[in-house]
C-alpha cells in the first residue's frame, strides 16, 4: 500500500472513528430498548401479584370513628424492613360493609425519628373496600406509622401502626 500523508491519514481515522461513535451509539440505544421491553412487567396493576395472608396485622379506627380498616402486609407479615405492599380492607365501623369510592394517600412515617421515607406509596383501589399500597418503603427496623388521608364520599384519616422488623 502506498504511503499516505498525513492529512489524508487523519481524515481516514477521523472518519472511522465517527462510524465506530455511531455503531456504539446504536448498540446501546438497542441493549436499552431491549432491556425496557423485556423489564418484566407483565401489565399486572401494582401489587397485583402481591399475596396477603388472611388474617390482618392490625385493625385500626379512622379518626372519626366511621371507617375500620383491616391491614396486612406483603410479602411477610409482620413486616420486615424494605420495600412491601400493603392492604387496606376497609369497612363502615357501623355495619362492617365494604367501602369504595375513596380516594387515599399514604405517607410513611417514623415518629421516633421525625422523617418519613423519600418515596411516597401507591394507593390503587381493588373493589370490596380493598386498596393496595404499593412501593412502601420502610427502609429501617423500629416503629412506623402510615398516615393516610381518605377523601372521596367522605373526608377522614387514619394512622397505622406497624412495628417493622
Amino acid at each position: 500500500m502506498a504511503c499516505l500523508t498525513r492529512r489524508t491519514r487523519t481524515r481516514r481515522s477521523s472518519c472511522a472513528f465517527r462510524e465506530l461513535d455511531r455503531a456504539v451509539k446504536l448498540a446501546c440505544a438497542l441493549a436499552l430498548s431491549l432491556t425496557i421491553a423485556c423489564s418484566g412487567s407483565s401489565g399486572n396493576a401494582p401489587g397485583a401479584d402481591a399475596v396477603f395472608p388472611a388474617p390482618a396485622l392490625k385493625t385500626a379506627l379512622s379518626s372519626t370513628g366511621s371507617l375500620m380498616i383491616e391491614v396486612r402486609t406483603s410479602p411477610d407479615q409482620p413486616p420486615s424492613h424494605g420495600v412491601l405492599t400493603v392492604e387496606y380492607f376497609v369497612k363502615n365501623a357501623s355495619d362492617a360493609a365494604p367501602v369504595d369510592g375513596l380516594v387515599m394517600s399514604a405517607e410513611p412515617w417514623m415518629p421516633a425519628h421525625g422523617h418519613g421515607a423519600s418515596v411516597r406509596p401507591t394507593v390503587t383501589p381493588r373493589g370490596n373496600g380493598r386498596y393496595v399500597l404499593t412501593n412502601v418503603d420502610l427502609y429501617m427496623p423500629g416503629s412506623w406509622q402510615l398516615r393516610t388521608a381518605i377523601a372521596g364520599p367522605l373526608t377522614d384519616s387514619v394512622d397505622v401502626p406497624l412495628d417493622v422488623l
